[in-house]
């Protein structure tokens, strides 16, 4: 199966540490403390967990400023409203699960710092759907602070693409850069626990050599815990949905590039195959006869008039490439996504050719400041 899917996918190895632009240090690392996995403490679920705790003595009083609503069925949306709203005590209340949740985020970030792997990180993003909330944001910015109080030299603040569109986008940095000179757009897969989105990306290279300004044209989205499906079942609807927008792609005259890029929960073995963390997908997807872009690209062989390549990698790190070109002032950065669990990855820029010499993004910030 390994040699047979390297073969199909023609132009690199999944789950690679070395891509076009950066270097993948570390990613899908699971730090544990006596409790369990440190991630947990700062999950979507955990913040939901200290805003339960929060309302407990105030709803056996009834005097609950959130109502009877249980604390896992209260929106983003709902809980920015009553950050703003007229209700000091329901504002006050979400304040308090923003400060505590904070305090976690904080103490977990600093363990990766404290890593070999994660050692000289100088900025962080965070993705994940917490962050697309303003309680996300003031979690994001108030965890910063605290890093900065306890003397960790690192900026944290929020992924710049909206979180349900960072995956697909960075799927552009899976792909050989070749690619982009004759094709404007790309096919990508972001896999989670609940949703399958797949989407059609524009690539805007012209505009952008950097990837800087490509955009998700149209995407699709799949929310497959409702249907719990069999994983085989999982994989026809994929292939459906890829095939939809092939075909509106088409339509609308854009130039689809044969290749599929993937962002899957997981650690990704090189040939393709999915060695530990899809526990959340439909189906046993880490089984050794399971190969999902094995199974893609028999599903759709071609693309255009060119054979369709495949290459997938760790969700979190999909969502990190994003920023890649956002990233060119540091040489050190990483990612988190706060969702089911804390996702992670560490990244080392490339080095760029300059002049006919290699330099790396210090050497760009020294010349920066010789110019200023």
């Amino acid at each position: 199966m390994a040699e047979d899917t390297l073969t199909t996918s023609g132009i690199g190895r999944h789950g690679a540490t070395r891509l076009p632009s950066v270097d993948v240090d570390s990613y899908n690392i699971e730090l544990k403390d006596d409790d369990g996995f440190l991630g947990d403490r700062a999950s979507k679920g955990a913040f939901r967990k200290i805003l339960d705790t929060l309302r407990k003595p105030l709803r056996s009083n009834g005097d609950d400023p959130l109502g009877e609503k249980k604390s896992a069925d209260i929106g983003k949306n709902e809980l920015d409203e009553a950050l703003v709203g007229d209700d000091i005590h329901a504002s006050a209340l979400v304040h308090g699960a923003i400060e505590e949740f904070a305090q976690e985020l904080a103490y977990v970030t600093g363990r990766f710092l404290k890593t070999k792997a994660w050692a000289d990180t100088e900025r962080i993003v965070v993705g994940g759907g917490l962050r697309q909330s303003r309680v996300g944001e003031l979690a994001i910015a108030r965890t910063d602070i605290l890093l900065k109080a306890a003397d960790f030299e690192v900026d944290l603040l929020p992924i710049r693409f909206h979180p349900d569109e960072a995956g697909l986008i960075g799927c552009l940095h899976l792909a050989p850069s070749w690619i982009f000179e004759a094709h404007d757009s790309i096919l990508a897969v972001d896999i989670g626990g609940t949703n399958i989105r797949c989407g059609v990306v524009e690539t805007r290279w012209k505009k952008a050599p950097d990837l800087s300004k490509a955009t998700v044209w149209k995407s699709d989205l799949w929310r497959h815990a409702d249907d719990e499906p069999t994983r085989e079942g999982a994989v026809k609807r994929l292939v459906k949905m890829l095939k939809g927008l092939i075909t509106e792609a088409e339509a609308e005259g854009l130039k689809l590039a044969p290749f599929i890029g993937i962002a899957c929960p997981g650690v990704i073995n090189e040939d393709g195959s999915i060695e530990k963390g899809a526990q959340n997908l439909p189906g046993n997807w880490e089984s050794s006869k399971f190969n999902l872009p094995a199974s893609l690209v028999e599903g759709i062989p071609q693309i255009g008039d060119h054979d369709t390549a495949v290459l997938m990698h760790n969700d979190g790190v999909a969502q990190g490439l994003s920023e890649v070109p956002f990233m060119q002032d540091v040489e050190h950065w990483g990612v988190l996504t706060i969702g089911t669990g804390l996702g992670n990855a560490r990244f080392t820029n490339r080095s760029k050719e300059k002049n006919g010499k290699k330099t790396s993004s210090k050497d760009d910030k020294k010349d920066k400041k010789d110019k200023d």
